[in-house]
């Protein structure tokens, strides 16, 4: 066969010349694939010209292949039979993925949260491994060698790609203690007489808490004689009565439910949806596709209903 190195059988041209040697005749093979006995004539004469060379003698009564028929009958058989299995693979490695997924997250969220998630991610999915680590810092997921960050807030790396898991705000709270000894305050300037519990939380500027009211952004700085990098403790110095407290309603919500804290300025508050970033679109990794999509759902009730439409997924 002289068949030019850029041009290539289609499978489906394949498929169709097994299934006339098959039922020894292009109508029977016409009737088998549901298409017309013409359109098959036209599939075996684009793939012989695409083969330069002729498959079949043609006769009133039956088909017959030739030499190079009978060889393009084996390699179809191979190369289609491959392909089923190829696509078996894929479809295999979709609902049983395998292989290792280094997955990162920040200190809180990362320990409440992702790691319970994860584990039950690594339950359902037995033949990943899977590595977990939080950090309280920026990360360079490609440079660090991360498939995956989960991360509280919408200021995205532009360069990856990124799927809402959970519409989440921050708000503005503190005890019924403090609030009983300090006053509460009626404006976002009166904060700045407040005791505020600042959490030094990756590249966010300390003290700044810029929060939206009406659709309009405000920044106020404040400050107060406690401050940490850890969203754990300075909750628990606000539990204490230490003072105004921005936090996620994931992490505060059952607390405000029971009266253990109370919002304030409550028509305030700060986008911080949670998010799945990844440096690689997840169509071209199955792992990684199951697990956004696990954790998407394991997430979901974490969504706080009024922030759902804050903002969109930046792509799939």
């Amino acid at each position: 066969m002289n068949t030019h190195r850029d041009q290539f059988p289609l499978p489906e041209d394949l498929k169709v010349f097994l299934t006339v040697i098959r039922k020894n005749g292009f109508a029977s093979a016409a009737q088998a694939l549901g298409f017309s006995p013409a359109y098959i004539s036209k599939r075996i004469s684009v793939l012989e010209a695409t083969l330069s060379t002729k498959l079949l003698h043609r006769t009133t009564r039956r088909i017959a292949l030739t030499d190079d028929g009978e060889r393009v009958r084996v390699w179809a058989e191979k190369l289609l039979g491959d392909f089923d299995e190829f696509v078996g693979d894929i479809a295999q490695a979709r609902h049983q993925p395998t292989g290792s997924l280094h997955i990162c997250s920040s200190f809180g969220f990362g320990r409440n949260h992702v790691a319970p998630a994860i584990g039950k991610l690594s339950q359902t999915y037995p033949r990943l491994d899977i590595r977990l680590d939080v950090f309280d810092r920026v990360v360079d997921i490609v440079g660090e060698g991360f498939d995956l960050e989960i991360r509280v807030g919408d200021d995205l790396p532009g360069q990856h790609l990124g799927r809402k898991l959970a519409s989440n705000r921050r708000v503005l709270c503190a005890s019924p203690d403090y609030l009983e000894r300090r006053g509460e305050p009626r404006s976002l300037d009166d904060l700045k007489a407040h005791d505020c519990l600042v959490l030094k939380e990756r590249n966010n500027a300390f003290g700044m808490w810029t929060l939206t009211k009406n659709g309009q952004e405000e920044t106020v700085r404040v400050g107060g004689p406690l401050s940490s990098n850890s969203g754990e403790i300075v909750l628990e110095w606000a539990l204490s009565g230490g003072g105004v407290l921005l936090r996620s309603m994931w992490d505060v919500r059952s607390m405000l439910d029971q009266g253990r804290l109370v919002q304030v300025l409550p028509e305030y508050w700060q986008s911080a949806n949670v998010w799945a970033v990844y440096p690689t679109r997840l169509s071209q990794s199955a792992k990684l596709q199951v697990c956004v999509e696990f954790l998407e759902d394991c997430f979901r009730d974490l969504s706080v209903p009024w922030a759902a439409n804050a903002a969109s997924p930046v792509s799939s």
